[in-house]
């Protein structure tokens, strides 16, 4: 009797044991097992821009909203490339090697695609965001989400046409500008450069470009050229266009240390729809800006990703999220 009880204790503890394992097995955060998490590298160009901090915070916070259901988990690693080409080649490296599920790309240089080819080499999906690479063929596991650059150039050059007199604020039948522009390796920048002075000689606007400079994406730097084109040609500059708000606001801070008004003997435009630049358009110490539409792109990119990890073929590989012009007219919709 006694050896038959024994038996049958040794066998409640085996059972026992058994449904601890199964318990271990199935916890964690909303269920999920360590082959449940998902990893994805994220490599931003530079996080002190303006634009891009907004992004990567959205990226962050889909991937948290699907963490908070429950299933599957997302764990981000966000690496800033500090706009330095070897640092960001070091950290993408690293993501190859070690093994992450897919990447979302930011690159600080766009003029060469050696970089992405070696992200392609991997065979990790990847979804490259913000900065196009021109003519690249992207593979079966990669693709680009952006904006075409060209029609944001465009745009602030329609809303400079849709002043009085076109922009020519002096009334000598020419519109005598000065030009902020962001990297020159970057598209966007040279996009924004040509086709926001396309628009208005396509549209019969004689101009003339009184100074040009680089003030590669930065605050600081754009008051910086800003302040110095201002002395050096003082009234004759009737517009200020800079290829992205960043640049703007340390154009509209020049501006008024030099006791010029926008709207009134100066005009100004950006890039971004920045919720400081929309309130400034508001107020009329902007002329307009154009939204690069940080929720949509980086909804857009997060959407690709998933479908890359799940296996899917994504046929458009260069998908576009369209630009808005921003002017006092519709400034109010884009205050956050």
């Amino acid at each position: 009797m006694k050896k038959l009880l024994s038996i049958l204790l040794a066998v409640l503890m085996v059972f026992a044991l058994v449904g601890c394992g199964k318990k271990d097995d199935n916890s964690g955060n909303g269920g999920s097992t360590s082959s449940d998490t998902v990893k994805i590298g994220v490599a931003i160009y530079q996080f002190d821009d303006n634009f891009m901090t907004l992004y990567r915070q959205n990226i962050q916070k889909y991937f948290d909203d699907l963490n908070a259901k429950g299933g599957t988990q997302y764990e981000l690693t966000i690496v800033d490339g500090a706009n330095d080409v070897a640092t960001q080649t070091e950290q993408v490296n690293t993501f190859i090697s070690q093994g992450v599920d897919a990447m979302i790309v930011n690159l600080v240089q766009t003029s060469s695609p050696a970089l992405a080819k070696a992200v392609e080499d991997s065979g990790i999906p990847t979804v490259f965001i913000n900065r196009e690479i021109a003519d690249y063929q992207y593979g079966p596991k990669t693709c680009y989400v952006g904006a075409d650059a060209r029609d944001s150039g465009t745009y602030q050059g329609q809303i400079i046409y849709d002043q009085p007199n076109h922009g020519d604020l002096n009334g000598d039948g020419v519109v005598k500008y000065i030009m902020i522009m962001g990297d020159p390796e970057n598209s966007d920048a040279k996009f924004r450069t040509e086709y926001s002075i396309k628009y208005l000689t396509d549209n019969n606007v004689a101009v003339e470009c009184l100074y040009q400079e680089t003030g590669m994406w930065d605050q600081a730097k754009g008051q910086e050229l800003v302040a110095s084109a201002l002395n050096s040609f003082g009234d004759d500059i009737e517009v200020v266009f800079c290829n992205n708000d960043g640049m703007a606001l340390g154009a509209a801070q020049s501006i008024s240390a030099a006791g010029r008004k926008v709207g009134e003997d100066i005009y100004l435009v950006g890039v971004d729809a920045l919720t400081e630049c929309c309130e400034m358009v508001k107020a009329g110490t902007m002329t307009g800006t154009v939204l690069n539409d940080d929720m949509g792109q980086a909804t857009a990119a997060c959407e690709s990703v998933l479908k890359l990890l799940a296996g899917e073929e994504i046929t458009q590989k260069v998908n576009y999220v369209p630009y808005v012009m921003v002017t006092t007219a519709n400034a109010d919709q884009y205050i956050k």
